[in-house]
């Protein structure tokens, strides 16, 4: 089993191995803070599992392994299942799961447990935050995606009209739990949609994660994956712990991000996260060659590897219509907005522009692929 430890506002571990849904309740129990003058409250929890229609009945049932352990543990489990999918992902939902809260009469003591992928995790992760100014809650992602990256690091949120994850709040979750054996039940674009957060993460940090990600190429090796987010996650866990509240270092994380984010929200978001990730990645790039500010090829090693690996990176969309996407993105402050520039392998830096250079920018980086 990996063992990975956060050390945020909570403390918290994330493991990886197989078998741990089958063991999660004790696992959860034992990562739960005791009720102060209650021995025996962690006994006594209600705990409310919060999942989607297409994660409910592969994990979410109460005789499958993931619930049967909460209930051995003693938990009183209760099942939230909502939609899912980005059109979820609402300030309606969130209100939701807090009057099914309310109406079960959760406590501060209690729990919620989010068991999915990453929407899932932002959902029940800002519910967490928001219900009585906030209780525990633990991740139980059952995507690559939500693995490498949305489960660890405490952002929570969900869209609004105007762009994506514009309501939100930092809350960290006692505790994540990755079991490989969810893999067998991804198609491969979900697996790409993780890999592309990996990537991510070896070209802001570490470099070995890209070599990494080219032994994962078939993406039907489920321990190989489990390592390759295994080391994104502690490439975003060094981050986390000097930037928890994305001030400065941590918005590295957000390399590919801003014009991501414009992909998604121009497409409807039938465009997924992993792929807009990989369009946007492959978009600075180039920018940032054009610029004159990256290492002379880098643009088209990342782009043959993206390119390798399966991701479309023609993107739809002109770079007006990007820019203008862009001006409800959530990391604008005021007229201006921070770029993450990949200068190198295990390189970056952040440039802050003004939102009126964005059209250009972006525009370099799709003549060049062009």
């Amino acid at each position: 089993m990996i063992d990975i430890e956060v050390s945020a506002s909570r403390r918290y571990h994330v493991l990886m191995g197989k078998g741990l849904l089958s063991s999660g309740g004790e696992l959860i129990k034992n990562a739960l803070s005791p009720v102060p003058g209650r021995e025996d409250s962690r006994d006594k929890r209600k705990i409310c599992v919060i999942t989607d229609e297409n994660v409910a009945p592969l994990y979410g049932e109460p005789d499958q392994p993931f619930i049967k352990s909460l209930q051995d543990a003693g938990f009183q489990v209760f099942t939230y299942v909502f939609p899912g999918g980005e059109e979820a992902k609402t300030m309606d939902t969130v209100a939701a799961i807090l009057n099914y809260l309310a109406d079960n009469r959760f406590s501060r003591s209690d729990i919620i447990a989010a068991l999915g992928g990453g929407i899932t995790g932002d959902v029940a992760g800002f519910a967490a935050a928001s219900y009585l100014r906030g209780v525990e809650y633990v991740q139980a992602p059952t995507s690559l995606l939500a693995a490498v990256d949305s489960s660890v690091g405490g952002k929570t949120g969900v869209n609004l009209k105007a762009g994506k994850n514009l309501a939100g709040a930092f809350w960290q979750p006692s505790l994540v739990l990755f079991d490989p054996q969810v893999l067998s039940t991804l198609s491969r674009q979900l697996k790409l949609d993780g890999i592309a957060e990996a990537l991510k993460a070896g070209i802001i940090a570490d470099p070995s994660i890209i070599e990494e990600a080219r032994r994962a190429r078939e993406l039907d090796d489920p321990l190989l994956l489990t390592e390759l987010a295994a080391r994104a996650v502690r490439v975003k866990r060094d981050i986390v712990l000097e930037d928890e509240r994305e001030k400065g270092a941590r918005q590295l994380l957000n390399l590919g991000h801003t014009p991501a984010h414009a992909i998604e929200t121009l497409s409807g978001y039938t465009v997924s996260h992993g792929h807009a990730v990989a369009m946007g990645i492959s978009i600075i790039s180039r920018a940032a060659e054009r610029l004159g500010m990256s290492r002379e090829g880098f643009p088209e090693k990342i782009n043959a590897l993206l390119q390798k690996a399966g991701f479309p990176l023609k993107c739809p969309y002109s770079a007006g219509r990007l820019a203008e996407a862009a001006l409800s993105d959530k990391k604008r402050r005021g007229s201006r907005i921070t770029l993450v520039i990949p200068e190198d392998l295990g390189s970056c830096k952040l440039m802050a522009v003004d939102i009126s250079e964005l059209e250009t920018i972006f525009s370099l980086g799709l003549e060049a692929g062009s």
